[in-house]
Parts: structure tokens; sequence; C-alpha cells
């Protein structure tokens, strides 16, 4: 494992970790570099395991009902930031089909925009080859990721959508150096 840029995290505050989704472990890996606890948002129906919602509820997970307005979400999202957490959403949705960076939905940046806080874009590059969708287990591949740039809402007028399209400009960025990095392709 590799991590670039973890000191691109504010030392405190409520901040916005979005990130591109390729797998399950993506929540612990954008974990393992940074030094403040993270929290993130998880869609519903892995709650429904009792098991498996009580392990993710442990390490502060939340549920967010996708692809419609949710209001708990986004009101447990709005009290954790105001509280100074790390909240990490993977804003295209879902995890990826391919290893490339879908387009991202803009609830964060909505949020980040009505709370203030700053979002900072990241990147996992392996895990997509380490553990892909269609695959019952993970397998051993050197994932790395990388923590962008702090965006401040205020600096794109708080418009989401020019938030959004920052984020994504950063994280493709991001990936292209990891790819370097890894040596890999998408």
């Amino acid at each position: 494992f590799r991590a670039l840029g973890a000191d691109n995290m504010p030392a405190s505050g409520g901040v916005i970790l979005a990130s591109n989704h390729q797998s399950f472990m993506d929540p612990i890996i954008l974990s393992v570099a940074l030094t403040r606890p993270i929290s993130f948002m998880a869609r519903k129906s892995l709650f429904s395991n009792r098991f498996f919602g009580a392990l993710i509820s442990s390490v502060h997970a939340f549920p967010v009902a996708r692809d419609r307005g949710d209001v708990a979400a986004v009101r447990e999202t709005m009290r954790r930031l105001s509280r100074g957490e790390i909240i990490t959403v993977f804003p295209e949705g879902t995890r990826t089909l391919d290893g490339h960076i879908a387009p991202l939905k803009p609830g964060a940046f909505v949020i980040a925009c009505r709370s203030g806080v700053p979002v900072v874009p990241a990147v996992i590059n392996g895990a997509f080859e380490s553990w892909p969708r269609n695959h019952l287990l993970p397998r051993p591949v050197q994932i790395a990721a990388a923590y962008g740039r702090p965006l401040c809402p205020a600096d794109f007028a708080n418009d989401p959508r020019a938030l959004a399209d920052a984020c994504k400009d950063s994280m493709l960025e991001l990936q292209a150096r990891l790819l370097v990095l890894t040596k890999r392709k998408i």
C-alpha cells in the first residue's frame, strides 16, 4: 500500500472526502494513511444484514438511500460535519464497472456548499483489480491512494456543479499520477 498527499487533509474541522469507488475495501484503504478518523456514507441495503450492518456501523458508517433525496442522511452528514468530522463519500454512487472514474453525482457537493466545508478529492488505484464487483474475495495486488488539495466551495461561488467539476478534474489528475506510480493502465 502506498499513499500520496495524506498531508492535504485539514488537521481539524469538517471535511468531505470525495473518492472514486473501486471495491468494498475503499473505506478502509482511505483511512489507513490518515491521522483523523473518518465516517462514511454506505448504501442503505448494506445495513439489512444485522451482522454486517453492526460491523460497518462500528467503523462510523451510516446509511444513505441512493438515487433519491435522503433527508435523514443529509441531516446526519450535516450534523457530523458540524462536529468537525471527515465524511467519506463516493460521489460516483456505486463501485466502478471498469476501473474508470464515472460521472459524479451532485449530492455531496450540494452539502459542501451548504455547510461551507472543504472537499478533499481522493483516488484509489488497485482495489478494482484486487476485488472487482464480480469476485467473491479479494486477491493480493499493490494498492495506492492519493489525496488532493482541499477545494473550498467559496472558491467556486458555492456552485455545486462547478465544485463537482473541479473535484472530478482533480481526481483524474490524481488517478493519472497513481497509474504512473503503479505502472498500470485502465
